[in-house]
């Protein structure tokens, strides 16, 4: 069999070969979308498609569900900690009706704020570059110096 390489960024998996790579029910995705764990990538048919880069965001959520014990709420919680607005240099004016600044509950690409989104959250810096706890926990260690 040949060796394809594919962007990692790029949704070629339909959601039911993605269950199946990361031995999860297609409910389990599903859900974990509609909890704002992450963004799938949707055709205008409204099918889901997903990228190398997405299974592995799901399969670092797997791991911190089973070998970390931590809950879908605690997960967006860790999500919630990430300093999006700093990330993105948000104007303090912005920052003060943003669900994202002010919330500790969910993850930044789950609210709904018109007054930073310069692009869609799924190609955002923050949604991509701050996927698992060890980027997390690596960029509040470089706030706190």
């Amino acid at each position: 069999m040949t060796d394809i390489k594919i962007k990692s960024d790029l949704p070629v998996f339909p959601i039911s070969t993605a269950a199946k790579l990361l031995n999860v029910s297609v409910h389990t995705l599903r859900m974990y979308e509609r909890e704002g764990l992450f963004i799938s990538y949707k055709k205008n048919s409204n099918r889901r498609l997903f990228s190398k880069s997405d299974l592995e965001r799901i399969e670092c959520i797997r791991r911190s569900i089973n070998e970390l014990k931590i809950s879908i709420n605690g997960i967006k919680a860790i999500y919630s900690l990430v300093p999006c607005w700093r990330i993105l240099k948000c104007k303090k004016e912005n920052r003060e009706n943003c669900g994202a600044f002010n919330g500790h509950d969910k993850p930044c690409w789950s609210y709904v704020n018109k007054n930073c989104r310069k692009q869609e959250c799924r190609n955002c810096g923050v949604y991509n570059n701050y996927s698992d706890c060890e980027k997390i926990k690596g960029l509040l260690k470089s706030y706190s110096s």
